[in-house]
């Protein structure tokens, strides 16, 4: 008996759209995981892709985190080994080279919000939904991340508060927290979803030296977890590889030439 696809992997030009798809909610199983991990190694091996966009199906979620009656017919040793293969595969999100785009369709809860931080940028459909970690209100915490990713984003108060609360809140206050990098107007999914691959594109080849943006991703990724002169190296590290890429030899140039620059992401 063949696997149910539950995140569809499409190419749209230099951007691979990975789409959560699990009706009603986008809840994900540990079948779901498991192909999120492969949709991110194939887009991360694909030398056509440059940019990953993640997005749920229909309009009302994106995801509404772990599927309950999953975890509540499991034993704590298998759902120990769930989380860890959760935490390892939002962590390859992080550890890819390419940009990583969310684009928050719908409602964004507990382990939904968890993949979605773990995107390098956020954009969400106006009132289209909350967001919000409630794990609280089942008797623990968030799990695949969410701890961790929360309090580096808004700072160890608003975190803990926003946690130990449980509440749920809208993509404006989102906003606000910087939990979400923009809000578009649109008033279905399939036509958010097609601004945001438009937004997408403009970090792609020739309008964005793309190993540029991949490896400004990974210094900030990597570098905010270290002290920071160790962080200062592994940046000049980086800007090493650049001064002998090509795209940086273009984009001198241009400069100098006062034309626009044609980078190839080599």
């Amino acid at each position: 008996m063949s696997e149910s696809v539950l995140v569809h992997y499409e190419v749209k030009g230099k951007v691979a759209l990975l789409t959560l798809d699990d009706p009603p909610a986008n809840t994900y199983t540990h079948e779901m995981m498991r192909q999120l991990d492969e949709g991110i190694i194939k887009a991360r091996f694909d030398e056509n892709v440059e940019v990953i966009v993640i997005t749920g199906a229909g309009d009302k979620f994106f995801c509404a985190g772990a599927n309950i009656g999953m975890l509540s017919e499991a034993d704590p040793d298998w759902k120990y080994c769930f989380c860890l293969h959760a935490n390892e595969t939002l962590n390859r999100l992080e550890h890819t080279p390419k940009l990583v785009i969310a684009a928050l369709n719908g409602h964004t809860v507990g382990g939904g919000l968890e993949i979605a931080m773990a995107a390098d940028i956020r954009i969400a459909r106006k009132d289209a939904g909350k967001v919000g970690l409630p794990e609280v209100a089942l008797g623990v915490l968030p799990g695949t991340g969410g701890t961790q990713r929360l309090v580096r984003l808004v700072g160890k108060p608003v975190a803990i508060q926003m946690m130990a609360e449980g509440t749920t809140f809208g993509f404006d206050e989102a906003h606000k927290h910087g939990l979400v990098n923009e809000i578009y107007d649109h008033a279905d999914r399939d036509s958010f979803v097609e601004a945001v691959l438009e937004y997408a594109n403009q970090f792609t080849t020739p309008n964005k030296a793309t190993k540029a943006v991949g490896l400004i991703k990974r210094s900030v990724q990597t570098g905010a977890e270290l002290p920071f002169e160790l962080a200062l190296a592994l940046e000049r590290e980086l800007q090493a590889q650049l001064f002998a890429s090509s795209d940086a030899k273009e984009g001198l140039f241009a400069y100098v030439e006062k034309r626009k620059p044609e980078f190839t992401g080599s």
